[in-house]
């Protein structure tokens, strides 16, 4: 039984790919019966988009998933950004600026030099002043999907955990009906403690998605300090929760963690696509570089958050760029390796000499799992391959994706979660 264990969802980051493909992940949970049970909701970035929709939706799942549906095809953040009146106003203070220098490099060289200095000392330091990319793309995530509402307004269960990350401490920075908080700021004399009550969530949601280098850190007011005396001790930047947790899962898998869970299952929209640009700027070389550096935090964090954990967890992990037909292989080696926990093979009533000797029983292992865990029923309704292609193709990014793709993320999500819950959950099936 599951009574006493508390169960945690990780959604990671992905911009609206994440926000399309978690809905899946989230409506099987329902189908299962699952979702109700849940008492963590871990976000990242675009998971935060789904998951903070979810926790605020009143109605059932089938009119949560409907409305998302349409959200996500029919309302681009970016067309929001690019048609507001503060990226009018940048475009415009550049183009004076821009024609003003040219002016006087007409005029008199030397002084349309100096102008043209001006101009790049203004955009480089006040960037984020000409234009307030956070603050517009909060404005656009409280028109589609929030409506104003605030940390306070997040249902009792599941606990919605939104996280972001503090550059001024290098940690995680959390949000949550019951608190908002680094935990390094616990730990100051005095503690640095925070009312959250009043945040909007719309902002939550922008510190966990504020893509570094692109969108502007988003700051906690004065007014959301409990202690007002302190407010100049502390200031934190919030940026992406992907760079210091893409997937989600590490405030769920920390023993000393008040969102801690002994069952955890990781919906990961990233994809493993390889890189098909050329590098031919230091902007391209930028990003990529980035990017290893992101894939490098995922693959170092898969370790030690799922196969590093005490085996008292049971973990399901599943991700965007998988095929359902490597699950149940992929069960295979993970129990030749030693990964599979003592409890879950317990549930699976695997006999004692296939786990002590799995190669020698590598075809009664799989024929029975694949059995047990309905993979050929599940496999039967998977994504044809060009399908799949298409949306591991979608980019991380706020704009509109097609009707279609969005079925597809999903199916792939739906169908995915399924297999792994049964693989590496099956705790979650026991009624």
């Amino acid at each position: 039984m599951i009574i006493d264990k508390r169960i945690g969802i990780a959604l990671s980051g992905g911009g609206y790919r994440a926000a399309g493909f978690h809905i899946g992940t989230l409506k099987k949970l329902d189908e299962l019966g699952i979702l109700k049970k849940v008492d963590v909701l871990s976000t990242i970035s675009g998971g935060s988009i789904t998951g903070a929709a979810y926790c605020l939706h009143k109605g059932d799942f089938k009119d949560f998933e409907t409305g998302m549906i349409i959200k996500l095809t029919t309302k681009s953040v970016i067309r929001y950004v690019l048609t507001s009146w503060f990226f009018f106003r940048a475009v415009i203070f550049c183009l004076l600026f821009l024609v003003l220098s040219y002016w006087l490099y007409n005029q008199w060289a030397p002084l349309g030099m100096l102008s043209f200095i001006v101009f790049i000392f203004l955009l480089v330091r006040y960037q984020f002043k000409i234009l307030p990319v956070s603050r517009i793309i909060e404005k656009a995530y409280n028109q589609f999907f929030y409506n104003e509402a605030t940390l306070s307004g997040l249902c009792e269960q599941p606990e919605l955990a939104i996280g972001s990350t503090n550059l001024q401490t290098s940690r995680h920075f959390t949000f949550s009906k019951r608190k908002m908080e680094d935990s390094t700021y616990a730990y100051y004399k005095p503690p640095i403690l925070f009312n959250g009550a009043n945040f909007p969530v719309a902002r939550a949601v922008m510190a966990s998605s504020c893509v570094p280098f692109a969108f502007t850190p988003v700051s906690v007011d004065a007014c959301y300090f409990r202690d007002q005396s302190l407010v100049s001790s502390v200031d934190p930047k919030l940026v992406d929760g992907g760079v210091y947790d893409n997937q989600g899962i590490h405030k769920i898998t920390q023993d000393n963690s008040s969102y801690a869970c002994q069952i955890v299952v990781v919906s990961d929209a990233g994809n493993h696509l390889p890189f098909e640009k050329a590098y031919t700027n230091t902007f391209t070389l930028l990003l990529r570089t980035v990017d290893t550096f992101m894939a490098r935090i995922k693959n170092f964090q898969m370790m030690q958050n799922i196969y590093q954990v005490p085996n008292k967890r049971e973990i399901a992990y599943l991700s965007l760029g998988w095929d359902l037909e490597n699950c149940l292989p992929g069960f295979y080696d993970n129990l030749k390796t030693g990964n599979i926990t003592p409890n879950v093979l317990t549930a699976h009533q695997l006999p004692e000499d296939w786990i002590k000797n799995p190669a020698l029983h590598k075809a009664q292992i799989l024929a029975y799992m694949e059995q047990r865990c309905r993979v050929k029923e599940i496999l039967a309704i998977s994504l044809p391959k060009d399908r799949l292609q298409s949306i591991r193709q979608i980019s991380t990014n706020l704009t509109r994706i097609k009707p279609a793709l969005i079925q597809d993320m999903i199916i792939h999500a739906a169908n995915l979660t399924e297999l792994q819950i049964r693989l590496y959950c099956p705790s979650l099936l026991i009624n």
